[in-house]
């Protein structure tokens, strides 16, 4: 959808003639109740369920919950997954001209945050004719924008499920984001961000991230467990520095080698650099339970107990927060061997835990 109006972002910059591309399930209800917002994490999109047709493997990302019958029920709810401001899945980007100048954005595509982003939502739900949200949902940097919303348009949200996520990102969290970053501003093809005149990719860096990432969605005992110490070929050690030996250098190659084929450079900068931003308690000194004042949604928090990257501790510190202000809240701590990337899994008592929400939800609807 097109916005041809400027679009106010926080760092005091704006951006105007853009797109957002989105994807609907299900059906809208009468009286436009039944909608759910589905916000996606670093490299996922607006593609949320379902498969194209004669497209191969273009299942949606998180199609094990979303769909007819599903947890996220699309013969009860119209759900609306939307990609966001300078991601590379179709909404505009770095990648895409820049009305002003006539030229691509590149490096001078500006940085966006959470609430840029949920702004940018808000808008295309009034082009929908959606007042108010059933629910928002999201996961890792997804959950940080269904949290948000709460907090920026209290009235537009009846309930908000926030999975694998957290108020704001640890130091640690932080320093992976900017050794994946560097990777990448130092690969000779990122041309200070305006690799797309020479017509190169900066897949060395792109691959070296995406293995840094990997490494902290996985949990110990599931990387162990997985691959172990296991060789790619045979028993025998080479004695080499260079080549792929161990199962599990050849599996995060793997999946740097596909990473680069397919995300953009400098939306990995972007994505990553809102993540570190994302604070709602630093205007109030710190302070969570003040924050977190402002929202009046009913709220369902899940976590999993080998998540470290967003660990259950930190869905504790807004349970406790939101318990503070008198909220409605449920929480479930999954005891899921998967780590973060448990939350896109099919574990059955999660996608059970979601579904009797979702369930509560929709009968609420009904009455």
């Amino acid at each position: 959808m097109h916005f041809p109006e400027a679009l106010s972002l926080q760092s005091g910059a704006s951006i105007r003639d853009y797109e957002l591309a989105f994807e609907t399930y299900g059906t809208l209800n009468a009286d436009r109740s039944n909608a759910v917002l589905v916000c996606h994490a670093l490299n996922a999109s607006h593609h949320v369920a379902g498969v194209y047709a004669d497209q191969a493997k273009s299942e949606g990302w998180w199609d094990n919950m979303i769909g007819p019958g599903k947890s996220v029920d699309t013969n009860q709810f119209f759900v609306i997954g939307v990609n966001n401001l300078g991601s590379c899945f179709g909404s505009t980007g770095p990648m895409h001209t820049n009305p002003d100048t006539g030229a691509i954005y590149g490096s001078s595509f500006p940085v966006v945050t959470v609430e840029d982003w949920v702004n940018a939502q808000a808008l295309l739900l009034d082009r929908l004719g959606i007042q108010q949200l059933a629910v928002v949902l999201g996961g890792s940097l997804g959950g940080m924008q269904a949290l948000s919303w709460t907090l920026q348009y209290p009235d537009r949200v009846r309930h908000a499920v926030v999975v694998a996520s957290a108020p704001n990102l640890t130091a640690e969290n932080i320093a992976f984001n900017e050794v994946a970053r560097r990777a990448i501003v130092t690969d000779p093809d990122f041309h200070g961000g305006d690799f797309y005149a020479p017509d190169v990719i900066p897949k060395r860096g792109l691959r070296i991230a995406r293995m840094i990432g990997h490494i902290t969605y996985l949990s110990d005992d599931v990387m162990n467990e997985k691959f172990g110490r296991q060789l790619r070929e045979g028993m025998d050690l080479k004695y080499s520095t260079q080549d792929i030996e161990f199962q599990i250098e050849s599996y995060l190659r793997h999946q740097g080698d596909k990473f680069s084929e397919y995300f953009d450079a400098n939306t990995y900068l972007l994505i990553t650099r809102a993540l570190d931003y994302f604070d709602p308690a630093k205007q109030f000194g710190g302070n969570l339970t003040q924050a977190l004042a402002r929202a009046t949604a009913k709220f369902m928090l899940v976590s999993f107990t080998t998540d470290w990257r967003f660990s259950p501790k930190r869905s504790r510190e807004m349970v406790k927060a939101l318990l503070d202000n008198q909220r409605d809240v449920s929480y479930a701590e999954i005891d899921a061997p998967h780590g973060h990337d448990a939350f896109l899994l099919t574990d059955h008592r999660y996608i059970n835990v979601m579904g009797s929400y979702f369930d509560n939800v929709a009968k609420e609807l009904a009455a």
